[in-house]
């Protein structure tokens, strides 16, 4: 049976990742941080491990993309897009006008900042590691609130104040699956890669653009970050139609890597279809 790691405890959006990935035919192995889901997967603890990486409202998550750039050479070996609907939860005895507190993961107080705004403009807004580390605080405190996850609202003792509060109905999260190595090809797959480019020579960018422009290769995502060597040295992450093992891809890959000053693949996998 695959064990499959995540970030814990169980009521989390990547809990719900990992519960699609599984299909109920996999054992869920919960962790305290998202280091921990990579350190997991390397050392034989688990199978796989899923992390989130971009968020249709906030953008990439910061922390997986600089784990996989930096830390790892573990490979996307799928990915799974989970819709995002956030939950006010407090205590049964606790009324809104007692709120004090509000306890969330910072990418889910980023994707409810409207409501928060709004509702609670005098609220303290606390992070927490996880959405249901901040129910399990919550709960160990007076006048508090967590935003959480549907079925984190069914394992604790709590009452839900407020339902879908996240400032768009679309909300959805990205994540991604990592494992030793990618996968063949489906038919229908993405490639991802990240590289840099010589910071003084004009055009350099484009000329990498132009090599997927000429073999017919779409792009679905390209975006810049820091390298965190020194200011104005930037990595690009491209996600790409097609699995790094058809020619056309394979050959524009071959001659990104010829031009660019530093290039790492992610893997290949299937698109998420829903």
């Amino acid at each position: 049976m695959t064990t499959i790691a995540y970030l814990g405890p169980a009521g989390t959006w990547s809990e719900a990742a990992a519960l699609l990935r599984g299909g109920g035919g996999a054992t869920l192995l919960p962790l305290d941080n998202t280091p921990a889901v990579v350190s997991a997967i390397e050392t034989g603890l688990s199978d796989v491990g899923v992390l989130p990486i971009e968020n249709s409202l906030e953008g990439a998550v910061g922390a997986t993309l600089d784990l996989l750039i930096h830390e790892t050479d573990l490979r996307i070996a799928a990915e799974v897009v989970v819709p995002i609907r956030h939950m006010l939860l407090a205590k049964p005895e606790t009324q809104l006008t007692d709120i004090r507190v509000l306890r969330s993961h910072p990418q889910s107080l980023g994707q409810c900042r409207r409501f928060i705004e709004r509702v609670f403009p005098k609220v303290t807004t606390a992070a927490a590691l996880s959405n249901t580390a901040a129910v399990e605080e919550m709960l160990a405190e007076p006048n508090s609130a967590a935003i959480s996850t549907p079925r984190a609202a069914e394992l604790y003792p709590v009452r839900v104040l407020a339902r879908d509060i996240q400032d768009k109905q679309t909300n959805e999260t990205r994540f991604v699956v990592l494992a030793p190595m990618d996968v063949p090809p489906s038919g229908d797959d993405k490639t991802s890669i990240a590289f840099s480019i010589p910071q003084n020579r004009p055009g350099s960018l484009v000329g990498v653009l132009n090599e997927f422009a000429a073999n017919g290769i779409n792009l679905a995502k390209l975006e810049s970050r820091p390298a965190r060597e020194r200011l104005g040295q930037y990595i690009f992450l491209c996600d790409l139609e097609g699995h790094r093992d058809e020619p056309r891809v394979a050959a524009a890959l071959c001659r990104v890597e010829a031009q660019a000053d530093w290039f790492k693949l992610f893997g290949s996998y299937p698109a998420w279809r829903g």
